[in-house]
């Protein structure tokens, strides 16, 4: 629990880190609604028709549905779709519903990966366009500033953030400050725009427009995307920062920025073509560009860092290979760079802002995503209710039930921009989730290939007798399975008829848990004749760390001195085969994974002169 001295740091933090994307969505929303690919007629009655669709969708979907409800169900404090996954995985395969949630809880982190190639292109193309209000002459340089700012942002990351990140806070509280001074001061001019809070306006819209309004959702949904960071970025800031700091001051600013766009046009219709740019006074338009493009800027950051975030939580919990994970900072453990996600990630991005060109066309790429992940953290917080909240079932499929309409509301409407450019984030969505299903398969089926070629514990200590040739020092055998000898100790010993005096079998596990506790980390079992078998646990957002874990041993009265430390490991050769457990399209996509997988080596910072690898064959 954060202190009160810390509780005005962590806000200020949470401001500038957690609603980048949602806070950055006035640039584009009702512009979109009104003026985008299924444009609606610019009329008083609409205008508060859709602020009224828009206020209630913001309070539904992220006040009560994320902030009051899905922020309680934190795994040890950490948030986001595979957390909650970890969170209700045990009690989820006690009640025989392991397999669907495991399997909703991949898809919601594999529609993640591809929210995030749009929310840097459609953030940044956005503010970068409001040039074409300076001078119409400027617009020629909107793709080529956005290409070099994007650029930019994706090659500072190796650096880290933490420098930057200071700055994050201070510059989106002007922004928020910004957003709701400009959205007041229109207001005062036409308060009778403060008439769309009540919901019957937007009642009214959907019972006489009903295909206008439900084209319009495809487009009030841009105003809550960014909601479901909320709950991810809570490990990083904690539930109370981030609800203190929405409802006190964003959710109070985007609201008034919204009613304010919305009052501007009742006087000016004619505005839509970018009603956020029309709120400034001319003279602040230039510092306003600027501002809105810091703004972007620092929510595509959010966003790269939270792909980060998955990225390593994915590979913790054998759902992706080895990859590099680069810490960027020694005092803030959450900053870490990952060069294969980024370099992806900016790829995506740069063909996206090439291939779509400018904002209306990237939020038909927008949308779908973000909603098919609503969904489905709706169905897990459903499961989270009754199984570990205990929650009534009524009460559960009342409340559940209700949130879950409004999604599908939301996700049918943005279904049907799929042939406008929907079909991006859902194509993206499948190949993550197709790659982290293949790799999970490909890994079971490994284990299970590595159990039949494995010789019983036992017996094997059993025919360990006086003859074999024990030599000085400590051998490490890092080993997948608590079971059996590793393959790497049998071809040692057979190749080199050769036993260390002391022979570790290391096996690394990773909880369903963010972290663990220091007493819990390691567990030490004597197996007679100078064996011993050592399991290591890590959390899901922890990283291995092999030496450090051996250091530990000291209190269980066998120290390590690595120069006396050898470790062996097994470099497994994957070769496909026309079994039934995987067809041969996916073996081959697994054996590729594990070839290009980072070493065992670098992964579990094991010294590089103190490991000798042993090839071994697998057929899966």
């Amino acid at each position: 629990m954060q202190s009160r001295q810390a509780l005005p740091t962590l806000i200020v933090s949470a401001i500038g880190v957690v609603f980048g994307d949602i806070g950055t969505s006035p640039l584009y929303a009702l512009k979109e609604i009104f003026n985008g690919h299924h444009p609606i007629a610019v009329t008083p009655e609409n205008i508060l028709g859709v602020l009224s669709l828009i206020f209630w969708s913001i309070m539904a979907l992220v006040s009560i549905k994320y902030v009051a409800i899905i922020m309680r169900a934190d795994n040890r404090g950490e948030g986001g779709s595979l957390a909650l996954l970890a969170l209700i995985t045990e009690r989820a395969r006690n009640a025989g519903m392991a397999w669907i949630v495991t399997m909703l809880g991949i898809f919601a982190a594999a529609l993640f990966f591809g929210d995030s190639m749009i929310t840097p292109a459609i953030s940044v193309l956005s503010a970068v366009e409001g040039l074409e209000l300076i001078a119409p002459t400027l617009k020629a340089y909107v793709l080529p500033l956005t290409a070099i700012v994007l650029t930019v942002l994706f090659f500072v990351q190796r650096h880290g953030t933490g420098a930057v990140g200071m700055f994050f806070g201070p510059i989106m509280i002007l922004w928020f400050a910004v957003l709701g001074t400009f959205g007041l001061f229109e207001i005062t001019r036409h308060p009778a725009v403060l008439a769309a809070i009540n919901p019957l306006y937007a009642a009214g819209f959907v019972v006489a427009h009903p295909w206008l309004a439900f084209l319009a959702l495809g487009s009030v949904v841009l105003a809550v995307t960014g909601g479901e960071a909320l709950y991810t970025d809570m490990g990083h800031f904690g539930r109370r920062p981030i609800r203190l700091a929405w409802f006190s001051f964003v959710l109070p600013a985007l609201v008034l920025n919204y009613f304010g766009q919305g009052a501007l046009l009742l006087n000016d219709p004619l505005a839509i073509e970018s009603p956020f740019y029309h709120l400034a006074p001319d003279w602040a338009l230039v510092p306003l560009v600027i501002l809105a493009t810091l703004a972007t800027v620092i929510a595509s950051q959010a966003v790269i860092s939270g792909a980060f975030s998955v990225a390593r939580q994915a590979i913790q919990m054998g759902l992706l290979p080895r990859m590099l994970i680069v810490h960027t900072s020694g005092k803030s453990e959450g900053q870490i760079y990952v060069p294969f996600t980024n370099w992806t990630l900016y790829i995506a991005v740069m063909a996206l802002v090439l291939g779509f060109k400018n904002s209306s066309n990237l939020a038909a790429a927008y949308g779908i995503a973000v909603t098919g992940t609503m969904m489905i953290d709706t169905v897990l917080i459903a499961f989270v209710m009754f199984l570990l909240w205990r929650w009534n079932i009524v009460f559960v499929v009342l409340t559940a039930g209700s949130l879950f309409a409004i999604d599908v509301a939301f996700f049918a409407a943005n279904a049907i921009k799929i042939p406008e450019g929907g079909w991006f984030p859902i194509a993206m969505g499948f190949v993550s989730f197709t790659v982290l299903t293949t790799w999970r398969l490909g890994r079971r089926l490994v284990g299970e290939e590595v159990a039949k070629q494995s010789v019983p514990m036992h017996a094997f200590l059993a025919s360990v007798d006086d003859g074999i040739h024990r030599v000085n020092g400590t051998a490490v055998f890092m080993t997948s399975t608590k079971e059996g000898v590793p393959a790497a100790l049998l071809h040692n010993l057979k190749h080199n008829q050769i036993l260390h005096e002391r022979v570790v079998l290391v096996t690394v596990q990773t909880t369903d848990s963010p972290t663990v506790n220091e007493l819990d980390r390691m567990f030490l079992h004597p197996m007679g004749k100078g064996f011993f078998r050592l399991v290591i646990r890590y959390g899901f957002m922890e990283d291995p760390d092999i030496p450090a874990a051996l250091a530990l041993c000291k209190r269980f009265g066998q120290p390590f001195d690595m120069m006396e430390t050898t470790f062996y490991l097994s470099r497994e050769t994957i070769v496909p085969s026309l079994r039934r457990g995987i067809i041969t399209w996916r073996a081959r996509l697994f054996a590729l994974m594990s070839k290009n997988a980072t070493s065992a080596t670098d992964f579990f910072k094991i010294p590089t002169n103190r490991v000798v690898e042993l090839g071994t064959q697998l057929v899966i």
